[in-house]
This record gives structure tokens, C-alpha cells and sequence, in this order.
């Protein structure tokens, strides 16, 4: 962590503000799940606020700017294991492994600089800004043609930006290379997530890329296609097919994104992107059936006889297996909430990132522990039959 300290110790002799700090991926979740760091003015004092969310509570303390590089730090050492942090001229990406290595990355911003507002009760600050027009989000109706959000559409608002938060984590597994990255999207429906990728990644970041989205309506793709023709993204394409049938026409596929892909749909999009031997996985399953109709256990009779809560423990023990069979072949995996839990039990986010693009990495123990837990309960999951025939 001596990098980590010396930067944020720079940043602040230099008297450069952090603009925004967020440690994440707890070590123990019972312990704390996540800590937020934001400046704050205070009499025109400048200090910094932490946020501890720690079960339903959040905790708050404010900080001197020196205190703050030890505060990040020894949560870092102790706490999580991902930081991102935002200063006004610097990015900062901070990955500790679970074998305990530290990879600390540095970017500069680029030179276009937006004030800070230090007040205590600020704007939440979104990738996509609020007050400025999105192209894309304006044709969509959730911006108005001067940048407001629309009030009916802030929850979609709100959804787009937790998505990017997401994709942002993941920009160090997509290295530019000299060659554009392709990106396919099973299921994209009216795309909102679909251009806000592309914005995000082509006309924020500047990647090299081409990104394809695939749904069954044709009209939907057809839409989809004239707003991308329209906006002038070129490297965005629309198509009519089916995830079971569809076949990359490249020799290799970089992301692959299934949003929403109903029941067993999202074990055909998540084996193609393993049999692709895809860099990064993000997943958002739906509909979750096909375990509810097989699980069967003794053991667990007494609580699976009412409906209600054997669907929704399937749902999630499909997800779960999902992630193993991942890790499985070679993928580190997360399962993260994509947006607030109240407005659905279902919208989780898979979040698997290939490690050093290795094509096979099947662990014997973690395999025969699947093994065991599935014959306890009866079950037999698409995904991992698909797999099988890779």
C-alpha cells in the first residue's frame, strides 16, 4: 500500500482535492459493505466525509485532509479489496487479490476540468452528467433537449449511471490493443444500456470498438438501428437473432453483456462468451425457472413448500451457480446488486473478468463440491451441460 499512501499524500500536500472515493468488494460483508469518501465545506474549511455502510446503517465522520490517505489506506489493508478514487487532475484504480497483491493505477483526467461543489448536501454526482444533454439520452426521453433529467425517467436515469459505475470497473481487463474490441449484447430490447456503453465507452474513453446487439423484435432492432444511424455511431449495429443460434462471425469476442435474457437464455449468452474465451462477462439473469421446477430436497422440505420462498431461493441459487461455473473456467466473479433491492428481488449483476486470458481454469475441489450440492438438491443447470460441450 506504500504507492497508494504516497499518491493520496502528494494529492493533498499539493493541495488537490479528491473529488470522490469508493472502497469496495468487502472481505467481510458482515463487517462493513462499503465506504465512501467526498469533500465537504465547512465554514470554508475544507474536510472530508466518510460513509461506513455497515448492514441497514450508514456511519459518518469527518475528516482533516491529513487524517484521509491513513483512513483510505487501512481500509485498504484491512476492509476491502477495490478502491476508485477521483481527484480534480488524476483517476486512481486500487486491486487487492485474495492471495493479498496490490495493483495500483494511476490515469490523468483530461483537460476539460468541471468545478467541485464542496457543499455538504451536493448534487450526487452521476458519469453522466444531469445538467448537460446526452445525445442519446435525449432521444431515449429521459433527457430533455437542455439536459434535464425527466422526472418520470430518473429511475431509469439513476439505472443507466449504476450500469456505467459497473462497466468502469472493468476498463483495465479491456486493454487497447490496435484493433477495435467487439462487444455483443444478448437481448439488448430497446438498447438504453446498449448506447450508454457505447457513449460511454467510444465518445467518453475514446475505445476502439464495435458493438453488436442482438434481440429477437424486429422492430425493436430496427428502432435501435436508425437512433444509432442518426446519432452517427458507426461502429454500433443492431441484429434480429437468437442467442442459442447466434454465431460470432470473428475470430474473437472481447465482452459480452446479457441483460435481462429470460430463464436459460442467460446460460446460452454466458457459454458463449466462456467458449469465446470473452475478457469480460456482465450479466443481469431474469426469470430465473428452470432450478424451481427441479429442486428437490428433503432436508429442506419444511421450507420449500411455500411457493413463494422456494422461487426465490432457486433464483438465487441459480445465480450462485452460475458465478461457480465461472470461476470455474477461469473467470474472476462477482455478484453485485445492479440497482436497489427494493425495486425488484431479481436485479443482481454477474461480473466475471477473465484472469490473464487463461482459456480453461477448472478448480477439481470447487468442481466436486458443485457436484455434491447439486445431487443434494436435485438439480441439473443448463449452464453447466452447455459447458461441458465446449
Amino acid at each position: 500500500m506504500d504507492k497508494l499512501r504516497r499518491l493520496l499524500t502528494d494529492y493533498i500536500k499539493n493541495h488537490e482535492t479528491i473529488v470522490n472515493a469508493t472502497a469496495s468488494n468487502p472481505r467481510d460483508r458482515e463487517k462493513i459493505q462499503k465506504l465512501r469518501v467526498r469533500p465537504v465545506l465547512r465554514k470554508e474549511e475544507l474536510l472530508y466525509q466518510a460513509e461506513r455502510f455497515v448492514g441497514t446503517k450508514v456511519h459518518h465522520q469527518n475528516l482533516q485532509p491529513d487524517a484521509l490517505a491513513e483512513l483510505l489506506v487501512d481500509a485498504m489493508t484491512t476492509d476491502f479489496r477495490q478502491l476508485e478514487l477521483e481527484t480534480e487532475r488524476h483517476k486512481v484504480t486500487v486491486l487487492v487479490s485474495k492471495k493479498g497483491k496490490t495493483v495500483v493505477r494511476e490515469k490523468a483526467k483530461a483537460a476539460q476540468e468541471q468545478a467541485i461543489d464542496l457543499s455538504h448536501n451536493r448534487q450526487k454526482q452521476y458519469i453522466l452528467p444531469q445538467s448537460e444533454p446526452v445525445p442519446f439520452l435525449v432521444e431515449l426521453g429521459v433527457q430533455t433537449a437542455e439536459g434535464k433529467v425527466v422526472k418520470e425517467k430518473y429511475d431509469k436515469f439513476r439505472q443507466i449511471n449504476r450500469y456505467l459505475e459497473f462497466v468502469r470497473d472493468i476498463l483495465p481487463a479491456l486493454p487497447r490493443e490496435g484493433r477495435p474490441l467487439k462487444i455483443i449484447d444478448f437481448g439488448c430490447g430497446k438498447s438504453y444500456l446498449t448506447f450508454a456503453l457505447y457513449y460511454y465507452l467510444k465518445i467518453m474513453n475514446q475505445y476502439d470498438i464495435c458493438v453488436i446487439g442482438l434481440d429477437l423484435k424486429k422492430d425493436v432492432i430496427e428502432n435501435c438501428q436508425a437512433l444509432a444511424d442518426k446519432l452517427g455511431y458507426d461502429s454500433l449495429k443492431f441484429q434480429v437473432g437468437d442467442i442459442g443460434s447466434y454465431e460470432n462471425d470473428t475470430a474473437r469476442v472481447d465482452m459480452v453483456v446479457t441483460l435481462h435474457a429470460c430463464d436459460t437464455a442467460t446460460d446460452h449468452a454466458l457459454a458463449k462468451a466462456v467458449r469465446w474465451n470473452a475478457r469480460v462477462i456482465l450479466s443481469v439473469p431474469c426469470c430465473q425457472h428452470e432450478l424451481n421446477r427441479q429442486i428437490s430436497c428433503d432436508a429442506l422440505s419444511p421450507v420449500l413448500k411455500y411457493g413463494l420462498i422456494k422461487e426465490r431461493m432457486a433464483a438465487l441459487l441459480t445465480d450462485a451457480v452460475r458465478a461457480d461455473l465461472l470461476e470455474e473456467y477461469g473467470y474472476d466473479t462477482q455478484i453485485l446488486e445492479f440497482i436497489d433491492m427494493e425495486h425488484t428481488p431479481k436485479n443482481i449483476l454477474i461480473r466475471a473478468v477473465k484472469k490473464n486470458h487463461i482459456k480453461y481454469h477448472a478448480g477439481v475441489k470447487r468442481h466436486e463440491e458443485l457436484v455434491q450440492m447439486e445431487r443434494f438438491l436435485h438439480i441439473s443447470p443448463t449452464l453447466q451441460r452447455l459447458l461441458t460441450e465446449i
